[in-house]
Parts: C-alpha cells; sequence; structure tokens
C-alpha cells in the first residue's frame, strides 16, 4: 500500500468527514515555505500549517538547538522539579509582555492554555470567597475544542451535540464604536456574576479572520476592570508578530489579568501551551490551606525540549531581519488588499499586519460550510499553494521567510483564480 492506503487505514483526521473526504496529501519534506508530497511535488505553505509555523519548516537553527537539548534532557516532571530552558523561557517571554503579567504556567496546547486560565479566574474568585462563575465573551468565538474551551467559544454546529454540557457563557458581540455603549450595559447588568471576560484580540481567527479595533477592545476593557471584571486576551494566534507587533497586546491601551499562548510559540515544532498571569492572580493561590492549590498540570508540562524550541523561535522573531520581514509582508498584503477591493468577486477585504482576508461573493452566504470552500482549496493545489478557505473566506497567514517574490506569485495566482470565477 502507498502512504494514502496507509493512511486511510489507520488515521482520523481533525475536522473532516472521513466518509466523503479526499485522501490525504502524504508530505515527505519541508523546506522554508515549502512542503514537498511524495511524488516530489512542492507547495508554497501559504496558511504555515494552521498558523504555527513561523519561519518556515525544518528551520536549521531550531532543529541545531532541539537537538543539543535532546543529548542534555529531554523530559522531567515539572512538580517540584525545574530546569534551564524552562526559567529562560519565562524570563524572555514576561520582559516581552505587558508589565503587569509576571507568572508562567505551562501546559501543552492553545486548549489547554485556555482551560488553564478560566479555571484561574473562576477559583480567583472561589479563594476569595466569592461566587462568580459566568463568563463572558465574543459571539462566533474560537478558543478550543476541549470542554471549557468549547464552552467560552460561539455555539455553532461544532458545538450541537454537547450544547447540554457546556457552562454558561453571556455572549457579545465585538466592540464598534456604534455598539459599545450596548455592550458596557449588558456588562454591567451581569457584573456582580462575571468572573472573566475571554477575548480574541484584534482577530477571531476561526470565526472567519474577523476583526475589530484596537482602540474599542481598549474601551471595552478599561469598563471591564473598572467593573472587577478579569480578563483573560487568548493571543494563540495573534502573538508572535502575526498582526504587525509582537503581540495584539502592543496595540491596546489596558492589560489583561492572564493571557494565554501556543501555535507560534516553539515557531511551529512542537506542542506547547502558555498562561501567564499577573502577580494578583497568583497570589490568590498563596495560602497555608493547600486545597487554594491551583490543582492543574500535563506530563509534558514545560518539556525541555519544546521550551528549548519556544527559545530559539524567539531568538529569530526579534531579529531585526525577521521584523523586517514582517513590515514587508504587512506592507505587501496591504497593497493587495487595495488590489482585492476592486476586484468584482471580492468584498469584505480586511488586513492586520500579516494576516489578510477577504470573502468570495456567490449565491451561498458566508459560513464554513459554503462549498465553495473546496472548489478554491483544490484550485490552490493545483497550482502549488496551500490554502484552507474558512468557506467562502479566503486568508494568508504566511510563514515570515517568505520572499516578497513568492508573495506575489500567490498573489497572481489569487488574482488568476479569481478572473476564473468572475468569467
Amino acid at each position: 500500500m502507498n502512504l494514502k492506503e496507509r493512511d486511510r487505514a489507520v488515521n482520523w483526521h481533525p475536522y473532516t468527514q472521513m466518509k466523503t473526504a479526499e485522501d490525504a496529501i502524504p508530505i515527505v519534506k519541508g523546506s522554508g515555505i515549502y512542503l514537498y508530497d511524495e511524488d516530489g511535488k512542492k507547495y508554497i505553505d501559504a496558511v504555515a500549517s494552521w498558523w504555527v509555523t513561523l519561519h518556515g519548516h525544518a528551520n536549521p537553527y531550531i532543529a541545531q538547538r532541539v537537538s543539543e537539548q535532546l543529548n542534555t534532557l529531554e523530559q522531567v516532571i515539572f512538580a517540584g522539579f525545574t530546569h534551564e530552558p524552562a526559567i529562560q523561557l519565562s524570563e524572555n517571554l514576561l520582559k516581552l509582555l505587558p508589565e503587569n503579567q509576571e507568572k508562567v504556567f505551562y501546559s501543552d496546547n492553545g486548549s489547554t492554555a485556555v482551560e488553564v486560565a478560566l479555571k484561574m479566574c473562576i477559583q480567583f474568585w472561589y479563594n476569595r470567597g466569592k461566587e462568580k462563575t459566568k463568563i463572558l465573551a465574543f459571539k462566533e468565538a474560537y478558543h478550543g475544542d476541549t470542554f471549557g474551551a468549547m464552552s467560552v467559544s460561539g455555539r455553532s454546529v461544532w458545538t450541537k451535540p454537547f450544547g447540554e454540557m457546556l457552562f454558561e457563557v453571556i455572549f457579545i458581540d465585538p466592540p464598534t464604536s456604534e455598539n459599545i455603549e450596548d455592550l458596557k450595559s449588558i456588562i454591567k447588568n451581569h457584573s456582580e456574576e462575571i468572573a472573566c471576560f475571554i477575548y480574541e484580540p484584534l482577530i477571531q481567527g476561526a470565526a472567519g479572520m474577523l476583526m475589530h479595533k484596537a482602540e474599542d477592545l481598549s474601551e471595552l476593557m478599561k469598563f471591564c476592570r473598572e467593573n472587577g471584571i478579569l480578563m483573560i486576551q487568548d493571543e494563540v494566534f495573534t502573538g508572535f508578530g502575526r498582526t504587525g507587533k509582537l503581540f495584539a497586546a502592543n496595540y491596546l491601551s489596558e492589560k489583561p489579568d492572564i493571557m494565554c499562548f501556543s501555535k507560534g510559540l516553539t515557531g511551529g515544532t512542537m506542542p506547547m501551551g502558555i498562561t501567564t498571569s499577573s502577580q494578583q492572580i497568583f497570589e490568590a493561590f498563596l495560602s497555608d490551606d493547600k486545597y487554594k492549590t491551583l490543582f492543574h498540570g500535563h506530563s509534558f508540562t514545560a518539556n525541555p525540549l519544546a521550551c528549548t524550541a519556544a527559545l530559539a523561535s524567539m531568538e529569530l522573531l526579534l531579529k531585526e531581519e525577521t521584523l523586517e520581514k514582517i513590515n514587508l509582508i504587512s506592507q505587501k498584503h496591504f497593497n493587495f488588499s487595495q488590489v482585492l477591493k476592486n476586484h468584482p468577486k471580492v468584498e469584505n477585504v480586511r488586513q492586520t499586519g500579516t494576516i489578510i482576508a477577504w470573502e468570495i461573493k456567490n449565491d451561498e452566504k458566508t459560513s464554513y460550510f459554503n462549498e465553495i470552500g473546496k472548489v478554491l482549496y483544490r484550485e490552490f493545489l493545483k497550482r502549488g499553494i496551500i490554502m484552507r478557505p474558512l468557506g467562502n473566506v479566503m486568508y494568508l497567514v504566511p510563514p515570515y521567510c517568505i520572499t516578497s517574490e513568492d508573495l506575489d506569485f500567490v498573489y497572481q495566482n489569487i488574482l488568476e483564480v479569481l478572473d476564473g470565477f468572475s468569467n
């Protein structure tokens, strides 16, 4: 059997209806922005393999650092023990975050980083003797697929089978200058029972790359602070340069109590999640009463290899040449957005930093299940470009190592495909 046949015999793929899905494409090699299949065809990874691969595939510097660590210390229990890579990573990350972020809790992916954050907030109030258990979140949010993360994500067909098992959440629209006062009114009416507000800053990724303004979010955050509501800023997607700045937090005037990270954290090389917190959150768990402990952990918490990969990725991220590439991608995306805005088959073009998104006009409504997404996906694969449309919502989130020429190649193919749909 070939790789496709062997895969279908044993593997169950994510977000995939396995009965009707086409065979998965076997990838045998990665290098920079390219992935190579078993037949030798190469693809530009224009979505950074689910938004994680910051510096390209098989990055030699990250590989070297991980290899060295592998021969030194590959794993150690993080309860009662520690190690240099975890300490160094925490120190380096905290220097880049809002100054109120002072503690780091390690987990293993974005969903668990969110689970940790939610447990921190709810137990924060429990440890203080207050019953505040409701969560405030954006409509159409996506924070992960574990139960807590699913609960604070928008209700949809994805969550319907588990509807009665999800905890209560107050959902509000993302803020705009027009609705901000109405949102404040909702929050005020529930402020005594809301434990925390969790949000994706500036960009709601899985919802279709929906974007809101930093000044509106800052105003909403300030109001939550004034009303004693803790804030969880989910930067799993937006962190590490995606928005054009190191973090979405760099656009905001207000500071969250807790932040969540994953995806680009290790440069896409290994699974890892991080939840950071303010000193105030941390101190609510300091007690002679052992039952006020944060009882949460993972077998691979602060894995030395993943910590090392994250350290190496962060070094690359902070290099002047990487920051220049982020600026280049952002500027080229902006220029391309102006072209797209004039295309008759395109609407709702939006762009923040290295993220650009737009919608294809067709007879179906804008939705993850819009059938045009499958057509577009296949067409770009034929052209050697990996794009994963969210239904009729198309987007680009390329690795930072992409060249200007490769970006132009992607842009040109997008326009050719759009023109084909215009005929």
